[in-house]
């Protein structure tokens, strides 16, 4: 089973001052948060633990509109891609689960 959700970084938001002026670009850690409230927001009962694997492909900008797409996998971690509204990936990645057995996903 997947998840979607569209997304966007206020171009105010505070960590944007200062990364980099002249050329706005959403820190990675922005991006990351943005994943995991999406994944809360999916999956309310799990918890994610890590981040053991994350690669940024290419910049966001304060204000652009980005998608979020979450996916399942057999081994029981979550993959995520963030992509531009016109399919440019920008980040692709993969959550740890706890293992906690009582907050069961499927």
């Amino acid at each position: 089973m997947d998840f979607e959700q569209h997304s966007r970084i206020a171009a105010d938001h505070p960590c944007l001052a200062g990364h980099f002026p002249g050329n706005p670009i959403v820190p990675g850690v922005l991006l990351l948060d943005a994943v995991l409230r999406a994944f809360a927001a999916w999956r309310p009962t799990a918890q994610a633990v890590d981040i053991p694997l994350v690669k940024f492909l290419a910049p966001l900008r304060p204000g652009q509109a980005f998608i979020i797409r979450l996916t399942e996998s057999a081994s029981g971690s979550v993959g995520f891609d963030c992509l531009e509204v016109d399919g440019r990936l920008l980040a692709r990645g993969r959550l740890k689960l706890s293992d906690h057995r009582s907050e069961s996903i499927r």
